[in-house]
């Protein structure tokens, strides 16, 4: 995965950015104002500010330096200036017809760091949306899951942008 493209869309870079200056700016400072004033409390061995303190220092440093890592080798893309857009590809939504248990899905293909199975947001390196890429409507793509093989036929490809929420396009 090291050499691995980290694809993400503006969306998702602005929410990485937005965790990095909240853990910068607001959480770090806190903890370092508690750790200094449990500090200033004698014995740290058994002062539990002091060590939670630390330790969660710790996870806000490993925290930032990922994050880091991830802003620095990100690709951003932008659904709304791809071109081919009857394809599928990086950050569009595709309704899918499953053949096999008559079923409709619809999906969004995302960067790894910004996965809601929830909201129907996958990564695009996942088994799903590497089937899809570069397929268009009507195109009929085989997954192979856990319960077997599945058949999906591409009903419709979208890169409207997502209502503010980050739901599925209307």
């Amino acid at each position: 995965m090291a050499d691995q493209k980290n694809y993400i869309t503006p969306q998702g870079h602005a929410a990485l950015e937005a965790e990095y200056t909240q853990l910068l700016k607001v959480e770090r400072p806190e903890v370092v104002r508690v750790v200094s004033w449990a500090a200033g409390n004698g014995d740290r061995s058994e002062n539990g500010d002091y060590i939670y303190g630390k330790r969660r220092l710790r996870q806000i440093g490993s925290r930032l330096r990922f994050l880091m890592q991830r802003m620095d080798n990100a690709v951003i893309v932008d659904p709304a200036t791809q071109a081919g857009l009857e394809k599928v590809f990086f950050g569009a939504w595709v309704t899918l017809y499953s053949l096999d248990r008559d079923t409709e899905h619809i999906y969004r293909i995302v960067g790894q760091d910004e996965l809601e199975p929830t909201k129907g947001w996958i990564s695009w390196v996942s088994p799903l949306a590497k089937a899809m890429l570069g397929k268009q409507v009507g195109d009929v793509i085989k997954v192979s899951t856990p319960a077997g093989d599945e058949q999906y036929e591409i009903v419709e490809v979208s890169y409207q942008a997502a209502e503010q929420d980050g739901s599925k396009p209307t």
